[in-house]
């Protein structure tokens, strides 16, 4: 038995603090390793607790990366929409300088997104796996807070551009869900990035994320404010 299993947090504030050491462990891993190699042992190993000692804490692997991805979404919403709040509103789709915001817009979005590798790599597990086993409550409370950040996103890219709500929403789960693909096409740091860049008949299988995120959001910002023109 380890002190950190021995020291069971009995008050709310040591309760707190033992979540945030679990979960900050849990992020490095993820960082290092990838989200899909990182087990609740290994976790509880970087902590020093058993695992049956975690269970207190978090129900499942899949509960810790949920709340890594809630926080995730919070901290690049609030990242994304001060830069978006920089850039010069654009109330119509026509000529140069609607060409010139939408790319702004886009790469904006994009670039983001890049900055964030362990929220790209949650963004693609998030339906695949870690909504799977987890409680409904667990599911309710991080739904709702990420509904809330692409809602508040959207408004900024609606005071900003011709998009309607909807439009803006749209482009926002956009940018999202193929960061997480793409991030994934992409595999960063692994013996299979290495492998594609070092074979020339499979070298068109490197993907490089933003610029790839960048024109798909610059082509959707402009069709929506076109029609919405």
């Amino acid at each position: 038995m380890t002190k950190a299993d021995f020291l069971r947090a009995r008050s709310p504030e040591a309760k707190a603090a033992r979540e945030g050491e679990i979960l900050a462990a849990a992020a490095h891993l993820a960082t290092t390793r990838g989200v899909r190699e990182v087990t609740m042992t290994a976790i509880a190993g970087e902590v020093g607790m058993h695992k049956s000692a975690m269970l207190r804490y978090f129900e499942t692997r899949e509960d810790i990366f949920l709340r890594l991805a809630g926080t995730a979404w919070h901290d690049w919403s609030t990242e994304v929409r001060s830069r978006l709040e920089a850039i010069t509103p654009c109330p119509d789709a026509c000529g140069r300088k609607w060409d010139e915001t939408a790319r702004s817009i886009a790469g904006t979005l994009a670039r983001t997104l890049v900055a964030r590798p362990l929220f790209c790599d949650l963004l693609a597990h998030t339906p695949l796996n870690l909504e799977r086993n987890v409680s409904t409550d667990t599911v309710r409370t991080f739904k709702k807070g990420a509904i809330a950040e692409v809602a508040n996103i959207g408004d900024t890219l609606c005071a900003i551009t011709p998009l309607n709500a909807d439009q803006a929403r749209t482009v926002v789960t956009t940018a999202t869900s193929m960061a997480g693909a793409l991030w994934q096409m992409a595999a960063p740091g692994t013996q299979l990035r290495t492998f594609y860049e070092t074979d020339p008949e499979l070298s068109h299988s490197v993907v490089d994320v933003e610029p790839r995120l960048t024109d798909v959001l610059s082509a959707l910002l402009t069709g929506y404010a076109t029609r919405s023109t």
